[in-house]
């Protein structure tokens, strides 16, 4: 899908209060210099307009988050979201998640959303899938042990990957589902993204999984 270039953004979010601008300065110091607080810290990594952990946020006023997202143009919409109305638990920033070890120390992170993330259908391009054994090489290095991620899509070609790709790197499923919103248990608490929220009307079955790292293979 063609992202709509937004003239200004990159404007709009080096000015934003609510952008962290050089974030691998705060590696290790989030609770600390940034929220202020001994909280849990929730990351979602392609955040889009930030519909999702703006409501998460919202709901769980006792966790900090941090939104991260690679485009200007869509970062945007979630800048204008918080100037409408302010969250002093959710931050933002515009990084590709291939630097994601150089932002956050290790056991920094709790949790760790993957949304509808671009499915790069190629087979050369397959390490470049959020859920692909190289970037799950990079959460384990900043998630604390029983820290779990997060997934969800409608894509099952990259779901079917996905659940292939977690166990060969170390990590086991705890739960998963081919079709989250006819799931009883794995529905309950659940926020939609604007893309599930679309593909969803369209009558697509959303997948996901929740992942921590192998236990047995920590001891």
């Amino acid at each position: 899908m063609r992202l709509k270039n937004i003239t200004g953004s990159r404007e709009v979010i080096a000015g934003s209060e609510y952008v962290i601008h050089e974030p691998e300065k705060q590696k290790g110091k989030w609770k600390k210099q940034v929220f202020e607080n001994d909280n849990p810290q929730y990351i979602e990594i392609g955040m889009g307009k930030g519909r999702f952990i703006t409501q998460l946020a919202e709901k769980n006023p006792d966790i900090n988050f941090v939104g991260i997202e690679k485009y200007s143009s869509v970062l945007l919409r979630a800048v204008q979201k918080m100037e409408a109305n302010e969250l002093k638990n959710l931050v933002f920033i515009r990084m590709d998640a291939e630097y994601i070890s150089d932002v956050f120390d290790r056991d920094e992170v709790d949790r760790i959303y993957l949304n509808f993330s671009d499915p790069w259908p190629k087979d050369r391009h397959a390490k470049r899938r959020l859920t692909s054994g190289n970037f799950l090489d990079r959460y384990r290095e900043i998630i604390k042990k029983d820290g779990v991620v997060e997934f969800k899509t409608d894509n099952r070609v990259l779901f079917d990957y996905s659940v292939a790709e977690a166990p060969a790197a170390g990590w086991e499923i705890l739960k998963m589902t081919y079709d989250l919103h006819n799931d009883e248990e794995m529905i309950k608490g659940n926020i939609m993204t604007e893309y599930e929220e679309r593909f969803s009307n369209m009558g697509n079955p959303i997948c996901k999984y929740i992942i921590r790292q192998d236990q047995e293979e920590n001891r």
